[in-house]
């Protein structure tokens, strides 16, 4: 894939992640292609599902075995705007994507070569290419953005529930 295509379908998994935000979730969102056509597409939604497997990763996974009819998603690529974590990248590795590209690091969690490098761990019977930082800043950023916005909400309801108990 060219930088022009990788770019384009990062926007592609943005758009989701800006979904995912609108309802209330962490601002990932994932687009798994072909032949430079769509096959899948997911976002996050481990909270409104009360699902811990939510992720917009593994959504796409599960949306592209069902289109391909096919648990190995062979010669595709997988845009995600953050960095894949260890269930995400072990079900990559599992369903044999050919190529993941990430939009910002995840210094915390990330298995793709912040934390851990599983997708391309000599071990694993199967290798993923990755390259890293495609459109970092406006994923980063959107990421940032909720989170320091979420941390401003949670301060607010402590400071709101800090009150002298007096009366009027």
């Amino acid at each position: 894939m060219t930088e022009q295509q990788d770019n384009y379908w990062m926007q592609q998994a943005l758009t989701l992640a800006k979904e995912a935000e609108a309802a209330g979730e962490v601002p990932v969102g994932a687009v798994l292609v072909r032949d430079n056509q769509l096959i899948a597409s997911g976002r996050n939604q481990p909270i409104g599902s009360h699902d811990p497997c939510g992720h917009a990763e593994i959504i796409c996974l599960r949306q592209a075995g069902q289109v391909l009819q096919n648990y190995r998603l062979l010669n595709t690529t997988l845009y995600v705007t953050l960095e894949p974590c260890a269930m995400c990248a072990g079900a990559m590795v599992h369903s044999r994507v050919a190529r993941v590209v990430f939009g910002a690091p995840d210094p915390k969690t990330g298995a793709a070569g912040s934390v851990i490098d599983l997708l391309q761990h000599p071990i694993f019977n199967h290798q993923v290419q990755v390259s890293g930082g495609v459109l970092a800043t406006e994923c980063g950023e959107l990421l940032s953005s909720f989170f320091r916005r979420r941390r401003q909400e949670k301060k607010q309801l402590k400071l709101g529930n800090c009150g002298d108990g007096g009366g009027d």
